[in-house]
């Protein structure tokens, strides 16, 4: 930012894409950056941007059936990696859990629909956490972790990633454990907010 301040965002497109690096911000209530992006960023208005950095990345070598799971906007940088996997023509077993709080906050689902037609071995499970009544919502409710765990009895043969709020990343990763998912076939992006 123009004072020099730095904000952290998974990339929402695919590494081999050209040209474009796509983010999906959501506006947090008196978020400083969000605010500046939401209320007084312009169109073509120029900003620096340093990376990509950090260990969060498909590991397109490896065949273990795959479990995304998101939390919010850390859907995001799943969708990069499934994008991959199709632009690559991977034969992965994907189940994305994506968790919301409400149906409103679910969005993409074209593309997600998209997703099941290109890729053979893939699986969508929305949650939501507290839908509103006016929702009629007939699917998960509960945590997004807690749907994981209902699914698979045993993680043992799985890789997963998983994205979203700090609370969220830890309560998986005890809970997945659990179900004895190695710590070495657990690759995180955890969204750690600034003041």
């Amino acid at each position: 930012l123009k004072d020099n301040k730095k904000r952290s965002f998974s990339l929402a497109s695919p590494s081999n894409k050209e040209n474009t690096l796509e983010l999906q911000i959501r506006h947090v209530d008196d978020g400083y950056f969000t605010d500046i992006v939401f209320n007084k960023m312009n169109i073509d208005e120029m900003m620096r941007i340093e990376g990509p950095l950090g260990t969060f990345y498909l590991r397109s070598d490896r065949k273990r059936p795959i479990i995304m799971m998101g939390g919010g906007t850390g859907f995001a940088p799943l969708k990069g990696m499934i994008e991959q996997a199709i632009n690559e023509n991977l034969a992965l077993d994907i189940h994305l859990f994506w968790g919301v709080r409400a149906e409103k906050d679910l969005y993409m689902l074209d593309l997600i629909d998209q997703w099941s037609q290109k890729l053979p071995n893939f699986k969508f499970t929305p949650i939501l956490s507290e839908p509103d009544e006016a929702d009629s919502w007939q699917g998960k409710v509960g945590f997004v972790h807690e749907a994981v765990i209902e699914a698979y009895k045993d993680l043992s043969d799985h890789d997963l990633y998983m994205c979203g709020p700090p609370v969220m990343i830890e309560a998986s990763r005890n809970a997945v454990t659990a179900k004895g998912l190695n710590q070495d076939n657990m690759f995180s992006d955890s969204f750690d907010f600034q003041a």
